[in-house]
């Protein structure tokens, strides 16, 4: 603990406390003296002891972390540079402070393998595009900063230097969450342009952190590309593994230990074809990892299509959800894991915001110990999810509250979990107990009469009546619907002037006219298949 507070070895600590206690109180007695050197030397030992308690806890990961800021520091930083309120130097010192702010926090709290590169002022997809130098021409013609540009291709852009439209934006698979979707054209050379990934990697070192760099990995970036010219995937094979591999070289360069491709995409249903591209990609770009140790780290769902080759490959750690994953048990159970590799198992859920039922969590963990299984204690996602903290809920009943873990709980249940996960008997320390009990407990939302109702339903009650061809006559002469009829999910096409006319809500009782004429403007012109059909406040008038 000496060396943490510090900077300095144990040893030579104590040495100059022992040293600074003598010569402040010389004048003392000696019997003073002695009293004071005797508790130093006992304080010494209650760390020694907690520091032989956390060397033994089993390690533990965090996939990514909430970059807002515990109070969205981040969001108000960069609204204030859309309306020119700061300079982008601010942005980007608030952005650093958040990165340091947000380190500091997991090394508090003990985790071991802390990401790098998870911060992102928009979007890591996007992120990872622009470091492989995947940035449609349109967005370089406006010759903008690199900072600009970036919030070109996520916002759109409207001013002196030209007007385009952002990039589409895409579920993020099972979330709430969406990511922008990189354009590749058929003149897009691409190449690694890796410097926030670095210097990001070096923020953290100087504060003492050596982090795991997290981008997103080449077969999801592929699955995710739109391709709009006569180029496919297969024609940016070559140059995409070219740009991992240059990664994975510099990564050597800079004694990087280990390195995070996040590989989602591996979770969807995979044919024969999709196993034979991600082998073409990673049998290639894992023979240049040198020293270097690579984690494939997958969520939201299980492997079971590729499992078997991902666990054959030159990996060095795989990650694997426990929680969404509903075969990834029965994978390992059915064809082991190697024992040269490390699993990074997800088990805390980064997804939700209720606390971890630590028996349950434990059982699986004891489960994969049995099996002699080196296994790293993970979210089973980025926290980026959930909410940042509990602290400052202070409008939250404590009864409901004692369920909640976000982002900063989350990192104590990873701490706790690998101090109970190494020990003989975890059911007699004082964290188990007091999840036990919680656990335990009846909830006070929980409702018996719901309960009830929930007990008496059937596969009958799943059944949609009438049937959906019944149902399409019907909402056709109900509402006079188009043949190809589409709705907004609540957002509008983004420009300089429907922006400014949300401006009038504050001056006018009603917009609609006026908002409607703008978005009117805004879609002439457009071909069908790229118009959308806006309901308004009657849900029933349709603008094309």
């Amino acid at each position: 603990m000496f060396k943490k507070i510090s900077g300095v070895n144990k040893e030579q600590a104590v040495h100059n406390l022992k040293l600074w206690a003598t010569c402040f109180f010389q004048y003392f007695s000696n019997r003073k003296l002695s009293r004071i050197i005797q508790f130093v030397e006992r304080t010494t030992n209650t760390l020694d002891e907690k520091e032989q308690e956390e060397e033994k806890a089993m390690q533990t990961s965090v996939i990514g972390f909430p970059r807002i800021g515990t109070l969205r520091e981040l969001k108000f930083a960069s609204e204030k540079y859309f309306r020119n309120e700061i300079k982008a130097e601010e942005l980007l010192q608030t952005a650093k402070d958040l990165r340091k702010a947000h380190w500091m926090t997991q090394k508090e709290a003990g985790i071991t393998f802390i990401s790098s590169n998870d911060f992102s002022h928009y979007d890591l997809v996007l992120d990872t595009a622009v470091l492989l130098g995947i940035v449609p021409k349109r967005y370089q013609e406006l010759q903008l900063s690199a900072l600009d540009t970036y919030f070109a291709m996520a916002r759109g852009y409207q001013g002196t230097s030209g007007d385009v439209k952002a990039l589409a934006m895409k579920k993020w698979f099972n979330t709430n969450y969406h990511y922008i979707v990189p354009e590749a054209e058929d003149d897009t050379v691409i190449h690694l342009s890796a410097s926030k990934l670095f210097d990001e990697y070096a923020e953290a070192k100087e504060l003492g952190i050596a982090t795991k760099p997290v981008v997103i990995g080449a077969y999801t970036m592929l699955k995710l590309c739109r391709f709009t010219g006569e180029k496919k995937a297969e024609d940016f094979i070559g140059d995409l593994t070219a740009a991992y591999q240059e990664l994975l070289k510099e990564c050597q360069k800079q004694q990087i230990a280990w390195v995070q491709f996040d590989e989602p995409a591996l979770v969807r249903d995979m044919d024969a074809q999709d196993v034979e591209l991600f082998h073409r990609l990673y049998d290639a770009v894992l023979q240049e990892k040198g020293n270097c140790r690579v984690l494939v780290q997958t969520y939201f769902g299980d492997v079971r299509d590729v499992y078997q080759d991902l666990t054959a490959m030159d990996f060095d750690g795989i990650g694997l959800d426990f929680l969404e994953g509903k075969e990834t048990v029965r994978l390992i159970e059915a064809y082991g894991f190697p024992a040269d590799k490390i699993l990074f198992a997800g088990l805390v859920n980064g997804k939700n915001i209720w606390k971890n039922h630590y028996e349950k969590t434990l059982q699986t963990v004891k489960g994969l110990q049995e099996k002699n299984i080196s296994v790293v204690l993970s979210t089973s996602c980025s926290l980026l999810h959930v909410p940042y903290t509990l602290k400052h809920e202070t409008k939250l009943p404590k009864e409901c509250s004692a369920y909640f873990a976000f982002a900063e709980e989350k990192l104590t249940e990873l701490q706790e979990l690998g101090v109970l996960a190494d020990l003989a008997d975890y059911t007699k320390a004082e964290s188990y107990q007091n999840n036990h009990r919680l656990f335990a407990e009846k909830r006070d939302c929980e409702n018996d009469g719901v309960r009830e109702r929930l007990s008496r339903i059937t596969e009958q009650d799943a059944v949609r009546l009438p049937k959906r061809s019944e149902r399409q006559k019907l909402q056709k002469a109900e509402f006079g619907l188009p043949e190809f009829p589409a709705t907004t999910i609540g957002s509008f096409p983004q420009t300089r002037d429907v922006r400014l006319t949300g401006k009038e809500k504050r001056r006018r009782k009603s917009t609609k006219p006026l908002i409607v004429q703008k978005l009117r403007s805004v879609l002439h012109g457009r071909r069908r298949s790229d118009s959308t059909c806006w309901y308004t406040a009657n849900m029933r008038e349709m603008i094309w």
